[in-house]
């Protein structure tokens, strides 16, 4: 008996302790949360200086009164402890290099700041947001399949080619045309790459691209110095089940993989996939972007 009276007066105890301490845990200026929620963001551009307004914001970097909040997957709802008016400030995010463990804030897009009302246990509501490339975003190459001349290049070790698709054709991304590559029997191996050379920057550069393909494809870089050459992939594309994608692929870090490189080229290339009889791969948009530096 006076066993089971001191497990009772322990438990008792124990529940007392609990409540005490989550009382003083959630005592102070604001103990409950007002709400922010986004359903979106999306890209407006000058189309003929920066291509196109196809992008894959993911995400929604937040910071209320110059404080970080936190980062949030589209479309997000989360808690804030602030009432009143805030300065609430809103970094588009993606997935670099397509994958979920690395999702960062774009750093070519421009945050959005705007100014807004909380209210404890009260939702504000933004909806859609807009962004834009930052002034300082330099486009160091852009390809769209829009005009008559392209700026990549089969190489010679290629057996098939790009095409254009047909104008009113389904496999078209936007506008007339989107590019298009054939591997079949005759046709095995693709690789291209971009006409002109690059120098290589002392900031970030990113590629970006949409693309549909029933094959893998390899993206990668030959970066060139005064004697030596190397071609070195960044990234594998995997087929995409017929769905268009957007992509933004960091090549900073393969750019500056070697020393004494200078400047460098974008290239694609793949063999077949095995099993396959033919394989359409199609891309559209490419953006080579970079940072002006004064």
């Amino acid at each position: 008996m006076i066993y089971r009276n001191f497990f009772r007066y322990f438990v008792f105890l124990f529940f007392l302790i609990i409540i005490v301490s989550s009382c003083e845990k959630f005592s102070g200026d604001q103990t409950v949360p007002a709400y922010l929620s986004i359903d979106s963001i999306y890209l407006t551009t000058n189309y003929y200086s920066q291509g196109t307004t196809s992008q894959r914001i993911t995400d929604a970097w937040v910071t209320v009164d110059n404080v970080f909040i936190g980062a949030f997957e589209l479309p997000a709802k989360f808690p804030v402890l602030k009432t009143g008016n805030q300065k609430v400030k809103i970094w588009p995010g993606i997935k670099k290099n397509g994958i979920s463990a690395t999702r960062i804030s774009y750093e070519y897009y421009n945050p959005i700041e705007t100014e807004l009302k909380f209210t404890a246990d009260s939702t504000t509501r933004i909806g859609t947001v807009k962004t834009t490339y930052l002034g300082t975003t330099l486009f160091s190459w852009k390809e769209d399949f829009e005009n008559v001349g392209l700026t990549l290049d089969t190489t010679s070790r290629s057996t098939a080619y790009i095409q254009y698709t047909p104008v009113g054709s389904s496999l078209t991304f936007e506008g007339n045309h989107s590019g298009m590559v054939v591997l079949d029997s005759l046709h095995d191996f693709f690789e291209c790459q971009t006409h002109a050379e690059y120098v290589i920057p002392a900031s970030s550069v990113f590629l970006e691209m949409n693309f549909n393909t029933t094959n893998s494809l390899n993206v990668g870089v030959f970066t060139y110095g005064s004697t030596l050459l190397y071609q070195t992939p960044v990234i594998t594309l995997n087929p995409t089940n017929g769905a268009w994608k957007k992509i933004y692929i960091d090549l900073t870090t393969t750019l500056n993989a070697y020393s004494g490189m200078l400047t460098y080229r974008v290239y694609m290339g793949v063999f077949k996939d095995k099993g396959m009889k033919q394989s359409t791969i199609l891309f559209d948009n490419f953006k080579l972007v970079t940072h002006q530096l004064k």
